[in-house]
């Protein structure tokens, strides 16, 4: 799995200090300006209720990811149990020495101790995360509601960043899964930015595209906002076009644009999607007999950058009258992949070739490595009704479906839930069941419509809270809420719809 690397939104704070006249309040973070008026302190007591102020984390009965911003790539997120009127703060992809704590206010965040850190942690050496003890949002005894909000910072760089100030909050109507699942994303989307709270720009594109899937599968269009508030906040972002220095990443931007442009039959879109295509493109060569690299320093070739681009350059000609370049490109990378090695003697895909050997590295098989290539192929099946290209994927499909290291007691796990998976791996299983319910879609297959109700159907039952906020584990318990694991839900319950 590759490292993280999610794009930092960083403002900056001279001084910390405790009055809302001088508060920068962008959507999800809260900022303090030179010009603040003094700070008004609040009487930095133990507060307690069903717990004291300072519990641990262990005593909490829920978990409602709140609010969330990023400073240096760092996720700063401010969780809540709303049975208990108890929050806590979390920093994740960090360094050590990287700080996150909490303010609490009893005036809807016009005030708070500035002489206090709620529960002050860094992070401790040999881990990439941690997180605050637990904190009373209410003082009972007072008789005084209050908000909480997360802050943290960098090691010892002066900026602070801080969520939107929260209270408790009440869980929604029941709903159907697709649109609960939808619903909790959108309210981790950052207008400001056009991008998603607590996870990162590659991430983003795949929220992206399950929300637009949504919309498609369901005829519910309250959100279609998003696409180009997205696209007009992060055109010029990066490399512009959606380009960066991570092939991959252009490909999942690109297939979000296609599937824009699919809802909206806006041409800029798919306008971008050629550009990023072409791109992708001019880093393919002949090394290790050809492929397109992963980044632009061209020192690995791997599977998911070629199965997005196989995908993205089908795509392009099923929707672009008379091309046939994107469709020889397409056709002559997926030829490439298959004699590459990287298909295993399981029917399962590694994660890249070894630069020295140009043979597979037999690194793990993620689920998104299984899922991008049945999508690909059944994009080249649709552009060239080629029979055997919807024969090689449902042989991949039947082999990752019926896996027991993917999917131990039936439900999908990605290898990497036991011991964390960072800020990438929570997106890898939206990705596999997107394609395979566009495989399922065109293939008409019963055991993979049963397969996709019954991952949708798990991850709803044993993965999702009151709020219907799901995490990384499907078959449960509920850990690691993000709009990373709550995209893969979209993806999961949308899919199950086929």
């Amino acid at each position: 799995m590759r490292p993280d690397r999610s794009i930092p939104f960083v403002l900056r704070s001279a001084r910390r200090v405790g009055v809302a006249a001088g508060c920068v309040l962008a959507v999800g973070v809260g900022l303090l300006t030179r010009n603040a008026a003094a700070a008004v302190p609040l009487a930095n007591t133990v507060i307690c209720a069903t717990y004291c102020d300072d519990a641990p984390l262990s005593d909490a009965k829920a978990d409602r990811l709140a609010d969330g911003t990023t400073i240096f790539g760092r996720s700063i997120e401010l969780h809540i149990d709303d049975k208990l009127a108890m929050g806590w703060a979390i920093i994740n992809n960090g360094d050590p020495t990287d700080e996150v704590w909490l303010d609490r206010s009893f005036d809807g965040g016009q005030t708070w101790d500035t002489g206090s850190k709620l529960g002050d942690t860094t992070i401790p050496d040999g881990q990439r995360g941690t997180n605050t003890t637990l904190f009373n949002i209410n003082d009972p005894t007072n008789q005084k509601t209050g908000v909480l909000r997360a802050c943290g910072k960098a090691g010892n760089r002066p900026d602070i960043v801080c969520t939107g100030w929260t209270a408790t909050a009440t869980p929604p109507r029941p709903t159907s899964p697709a649109r609960g699942a939808v619903d909790a994303l959108i309210k981790l989307y950052d207008p400001s930015t056009g991008l998603f709270k607590t996870t990162g720009w590659w991430n983003a594109a795949n929220d992206l595209t399950g929300v637009i899937d949504y919309a498609m599968a369901t005829g519910d269009h309250r959100y279609d906002w998003i696409i180009a508030n997205t696209y007009d906040k992060n055109l010029a972002a990066q490399g512009g076009n959606f380009t960066n220095d991570f092939i991959d990443d252009t490909g999942w931007w690109a297939l979000a644009w296609i599937r824009a442009y699919d809802l909206t039959h806006d041409k800029r879109y798919l306008q971008t999607a050629k550009i990023d295509a072409d791109y992708m493109w001019s880093y393919h060569d002949a090394t290790c007999g050809g492929g397109v690299w992963w980044n632009t320093s061209k020192n690995y070739k791997n599977a998911v950058t070629n199965e997005l681009f196989i995908k993205v350059s089908a795509e392009l000609h099923n929707r672009i009258h008379g091309d046939s370049t994107y469709l020889t490109e397409s056709v002559g990378t997926w030829q490439w992949f298959r004699a590459s090695g990287m298909i295993n003697a399981q029917n399962l895909i590694n994660d890249g070739l070894d630069n020295t050997t140009c043979k597979t590295n037999g690194q793990t098989t993620w689920t998104y490595n299984q899922g991008v290539i049945l999508g690909g192929l059944n994009d080249l099946y649709k552009a060239s009704h080629d029979r055997r290209y919807l024969t090689q994927a449902t042989t991949l499909a039947d082999a990752s479906t019926r896996s027991t290291f993917l999917n131990p007691a039936g439900v999908l796990t990605e290898p990497c839930e036991a011991g964390g998976c960072g800020g990438d791996g929570p997106t890898f299983k939206g990705v596999y069941v997107r394609n395979l319910g566009e495989l399922t879609a065109t293939a008409h297959s019963p055991s993979y419509a049963s397969y996709l109700k019954r991952q949708g159907r798990a991850a709803w039952l044993h993965d999702r809270n009151a709020f219907n906020q799901y995490g990384v584990h499907w078959a449960g318990p509920i850990a690691s809420i993000s709009a990373a694991t709550q995209g893969s839900a979209v993806d999961a319950e949308v899919a199950a719809l086929r």
